[in-house]
């Protein structure tokens, strides 16, 4: 699998870190701005494309996120800063229906320029909305460098933007079937290889065993890397795993998955034709690992698609 070609892994930005201290007035006030908005958990544009303006809202708050190979530099409005409503509401939200696109939904549709600039311009507004106050003392915090640090207003403590590391991976066992599962808030049909979070003082590699065996109860031998890509829902890293199960009759938790099964290629063209499951969206490194086990062309369109 080619990390690189992962949908959310193509950005070409050159993020530009030397010129953060410039301030985010400066950058703003420098010519060849572009400024994607983003607000609801949705950044400004649809599935063509990034709708990209040169001026951030009154009031609102901006991260610098880099510059292209032409020099425009781009900027993402994050608003006031306070924590967005759930996207997920119902579209009878006092709000309305959110706009702009999901990157989640049609980030796989993005040109590579437009992938990176979106999942940056997520990740930091995930991140700002969930920092406005400083962790030692609670006290409001103000927008730093370029937007890629905050600062207490009463001790001058700084915080910078973290990320979660996820591990996800393809489960074989030795006739080549691979581990699916079924998350107990997915809807009915909906299948995916295992995933979670790694926890302090804890190796990917014991993440990757230690997930699959509390989820599905089978125990996982060899582990082997294949690639990484950025999840900013809100704040993740997904690595990507393949290992060897030891076991192969699969129990699962009922906590966090309530199926799982191995399944053979012949038995997933099956299940997938019949619209027994369907996969994860092919803005997801699931779908690629999945993808890469098949190693072949889909029948039919196999995946969520909302």
């Amino acid at each position: 699998m080619d990390s690189d070609a992962l949908p959310l892994s193509r950005g070409t930005l050159d993020r530009d870190a030397r010129r953060r201290s410039d301030g985010i007035e400066a950058i703003l006030a420098g010519p060849r701005v572009r400024v994607v908005r983003v607000r609801r958990g949705r950044v400004s544009g649809d599935e063509t494309g990034l709708e990209l303006g040169s001026e951030i809202a009154e009031g609102a708050e901006a991260a610098y996120l880099g510059r292209d190979e032409d020099g425009w530099s781009y900027v993402a409005d994050l608003g006031t800063g306070l924590p967005d409503p759930d996207p997920g509401r119902a579209l009878d939200d006092p709000q309305g229906p959110p706009s702009g696109i999901s990157v989640r939904d049609v980030g796989w549709q993005l040109e590579p320029l437009a992938a990176g600039v979106a999942t940056a311009a997520l990740a930091m507004a995930n991140w700002h909305a969930a920092h406005r106050f400083c962790p030692r003392c609670g006290a409001p915090s103000t927008l730093a460098l370029a937007g890629w640090e905050r600062q207490c207003s009463r001790e001058g403590s700084a915080q910078y933007p973290r990320t979660d590391a996820a591990v996800i991976m393809s489960i074989v066992d030795d006739d080549d079937r691979l581990l699916l599962g079924h998350g107990v808030a997915w809807p009915a049909t909906q299948f995916s290889v295992p995933a979670g979070f790694v926890e302090p003082g804890e190796s990917l590699e014991s993440a990757v065993r230690r997930e699959v065996l509390e989820e599905t109860a089978i125990e996982v031998g060899e582990v082997t890397y294949q690639g990484s890509q950025p999840w900013p829902f809100p704040a993740s890293l997904m690595l990507g795993f393949r290992g060897r199960a030891v076991t192969t009759e699969p129990r699962p938790d009922g906590v966090e998955v309530t199926e799982a099964m191995f399944v053979s290629r012949e038995e997933l063209t099956t299940l997938i034709t019949d619209g027994t499951i369907r996969l994860p969206r092919p803005t997801s490194i699931a779908h690629y690992l999945i993808s890469d086990w098949y190693g072949r062309d889909w029948p039919v369109t196999p995946w969520i698609s909302a």
